[in-house]
């Protein structure tokens, strides 16, 4: 059963179906559509979840198809996610998913869920896909096109409560907003989470909008985000002290501090699932000199450091929008501070070179 990707709210509000397969090439917009499946079989029950990749010509098809069969002591039904970022199952896949498609219509205790990028028209007539379509609901990701894109920001602030103006200066000041961000989608999503963490709902003006997209100190923001995850405390400090001073918004500084410290439990997530650490940064669009500094620290990063550091910016995140937490700074940006050096550390310990740690 094929499915577009606006019909996917209005069938999952219906009933859940126990097969999914998600394929296209827009990152974002794949990464929306399964955490949409995930939500609505959570909210069925769906306590458990397993995540197998498929990468390299080894893989143990054997795993997939045996949680596919299993019940955890703790969960009556699960989510077994496939992730196949090359689009090829292989030999022992391609049998594999026509097996696990042809037994899912009777299986109410499991919820399988396929990720793919995007396919061509010989992969889409091929019997392990089509036995996926026939048994299961498939949606193919259409990726937004640069003509109706700036209607696209416009339906993405709408969900956070804010607009253009009217006339013909809101058209100028979407068509701008989407030159910015040249087609990237991701791009284009986190300048529009910005302004909803920077303006309250309600019209948004050109200049506003020109002033959030080519804001200069954001790009201190970022260099702060650099300088944290090369572990160097006297830069981050200074540049702390900076962006205070020049009235950066304290929401916009946790949310790069948080978006980072989330990215690399997705990468190190991905990591323990047998994923390479260069296909995981992709995924996840970490690239340039922030690939670098991932693939430093990443490899010797616990878990439980990384699950310490999301518990404290989840508590910075509360403070600085007026709340309090036991044993933090009742002030953003001293709460800001202890953030910021908390990761600084974590990542200063892992170099080998004594100059690389700092004083916090």
């Amino acid at each position: 059963m094929q499915l577009a990707a606006p019909q996917l709210t209005q069938h999952l509000q219906k009933g859940l179906r126990p097969l999914y397969t998600v394929y296209g090439d827009e990152p974002l917009l794949v990464q929306e559509a399964a955490d949409a499946i995930r939500a609505a079989a959570r909210g069925q029950g769906y306590t458990e979840r397993t995540v197998h990749t498929v990468a390299g010509a080894h893989f143990d098809w054997s795993e997939v198809l045996a949680a596919g069969g299993s019940l955890s002591l703790f969960a009556d039904k699960q989510i077994v996610e496939i992730r196949i970022p090359s689009g090829k199952p292989g030999k022992e896949g391609s049998p594999a998913l026509q097996q696990l498609a042809e037994g899912s219509p009777g299986n109410d205790s499991t919820l399988t869920l396929v990720l793919l990028p995007k396919l061509d028209k010989q992969t889409r007539t091929g019997a392990w896909f089509g036995a996926l379509d026939a048994h299961g609901v498939t949606l193919q990701v259409e990726p937004v096109e640069r003509p109706v894109l700036p209607q696209w920001i416009a339906q993405r602030l709408a969900r956070q409560g804010q607009r253009v103006v009217g006339g013909d200066e809101g058209q100028r000041t979407l068509q701008f907003f989407a030159d910015r961000v040249e087609g990237n989608l991701l791009a284009a999503h986190q300048e529009i989470q910005k302004l909803g963490l920077l303006y309250p709902e309600g019209e948004l003006g050109f200049e506003q909008v020109e002033s959030a997209v080519l804001n200069v100190a954001r790009y201190d923001v970022f260099k702060l985000s650099e300088a944290v995850l090369a572990g160097q405390a006297g830069r981050v400090q200074r540049m702390l002290d900076g962006l205070k001073a020049e009235g950066e918004a304290e929401v916009l500084v946790h949310y790069t501090l948080s978006e980072d410290i989330r990215a690399l439990k997705r990468v190190k997530d991905a990591m323990a699932a047998g994923r390479p650490l260069p296909m995981a940064l992709r995924e996840q669009r970490v690239w340039g000199l922030k690939e670098r500094l991932f693939e430093r620290v990443l490899p010797r990063l616990t878990t439980t450091a990384l699950d310490n550091l999301l518990h404290s910016a989840h508590l910075v995140d509360g403070i600085v929008k007026g709340l309090k937490a036991p044993g933090w700074p009742t002030d953003g940006w001293q709460a800001l501070h202890k953030l910021a050096f908390t990761l600084c550390s974590e990542c200063s310990s892992l170099s080998p070179s004594p100059s690389g740690r700092g004083q916090g």
